[in-house]
């Protein structure tokens, strides 16, 4: 397993994977962070990153049903693996745990 400190945008398509659950494929990938994080990423880039996370071992990979819609090509579909589980929810904990260490004054000042 290669390195297994998360990125930003690992950690965005992780949980993006988790979010779309069964439909998680590039292009819902994509959408995904576009439509909550209102930033844009190309196909390439998400392929490249899910690729990453294979080799990490935080997601597998299979292939659905090819479709008429997509022309005759299969969807690559991606699910969390039980390790990328465990590096979300420490990633999570991590930053809440960020989040109350500062001070309220600081927040308010800022």
């Amino acid at each position: 397993m290669k390195g297994t400190n998360l990125g930003e945008l690992e950690e965005l398509v992780m949980l993006s994977v988790g979010i779309l659950y069964d439909e998680a494929y590039g292009l819902a990938i994509q959408k995904e962070i576009k439509n909550r994080c209102k930033r844009s990423i190309t196909i390439s880039t998400v392929h490249s990153v899910t690729s990453r996370l294979e080799e990490k071992g935080y997601l597998n990979a299979r292939y659905d049903g090819a479709t008429p819609e997509r022309g005759g090509r299969r969807k690559r579909l991606f699910r969390l693996t039980m390790a990328g589980q465990a590096a979300i929810v420490k990633m999570r904990e991590m930053r809440q745990s960020m989040w109350e260490a500062i001070p309220d004054i600081a927040l308010a000042n800022g």
